[in-house]
């Protein structure tokens, strides 16, 4: 197996410093996902949400995965709640006519059942809910699956307005684990907010990493670093985050694609790599 790092969550959770992301692999999701483990990855990212994700064919792959001896527990597992303005109408795996908190807990039933599992890792709450009270009764109900051992930390994803996430901080009982959003400039790649995560605690997913950055990828910068470490220009982006303190979710269903993004631990950006490829962000 290759050796990946691991790093250690506010909540007290290993969590691995790149994660294997299932979203829009429909009828694929359990083959590329035992492929994705049997390659090196120890991270599943997924969500009960039909419209981009196949939870069940998660679950399948863990089976499988437990057939070829790599046990539940030596993976980290992360799923979503995802709120009605998110699902697919056709496809809404909870009561949508219930309250919020009877939707969660039955979204979290539902993700328990689909993964065959007692237990997820990491609980994230897809988008913020508005008003703060709505946000606030959602989040309460996280929190009672998490005391109750359904969950061993939360977190929050799609969240790129800074005030709502300190406002969550400040009122939670379980303080969130994680911010899993969209990098790409759109946001000035949540300079601020990743400065604000950093100083609390905070662990920052980055999903769509290579997908909305073609230029930096094509950048002359990158391509002088990926040809200084003879790498590939994604794993150098890769590499970057995570000495950042990002974590990256990858998609790639290139078994080769697998392998190099789990071989960017086995070496390191010098200082000045680093900051070139920072001014990139600016």
């Amino acid at each position: 197996m290759v050796d990946q790092k691991w790093l250690t969550t506010s909540a007290g959770v290993k969590m691995p410093r790149i994660i294997y992301g299932t979203a829009w692999k429909k009828d694929r999701t359990a083959d590329l996902v035992v492929k994705a483990v049997q390659a090196g990855f120890r991270g599943i990212d997924t969500a009960c949400q039909p419209k981009h994700y196949n939870e069940t064919l998660v679950g399948e792959a863990l089976v499988r995965l437990k057939n070829h001896g790599i046990e539940r527990e030596a993976l980290f597992l992360q799923t979503k709640f995802t709120p009605l303005s998110g699902q697919d109408p056709r496809q809404v795996p909870y009561d949508k006519n219930s309250p919020v908190e009877l939707q969660i807990a039955q979204s979290f039933e539902t993700s328990k059942k689909n993964l065959q599992t007692e237990y997820v890792d990491s609980l994230i709450l897809h988008s913020p809910l508005a008003p703060h009270t709505l946000l606030m009764k959602a989040w309460k109900a996280m929190e009672k699956i998490q005391k109750a051992g359904g969950v061993r930390q939360l977190g929050i994803s799609n969240c790129y307005d800074i005030k709502v996430i300190q406002s969550l901080y400040a009122d939670a009982d379980v303080k969130p684990a994680v911010v899993q959003n969209r990098f790409y400039p759109e946001t000035g790649y949540d300079a601020d907010l990743r400065r604000w995560c950093s100083h609390h605690g905070l662990i920052y997913q980055s999903f769509w990493t290579l997908t909305a950055n073609p230029h930096i990828l094509a950048s002359p910068t990158v391509r002088t670093v990926a040809h200084k470490y003879n790498k590939t220009e994604a794993q150098i982006f890769f590499r970057y985050l995570s000495q950042s303190g990002i974590v990256p979710l990858t998609g790639t269903s290139s078994e080769l694609h697998m392998e190099e993004d789990l071989s960017i631990f086995d070496f390191e950006l010098s200082s000045e790599d680093l900051k070139n490829v920072s001014l990139l962000l600016n």
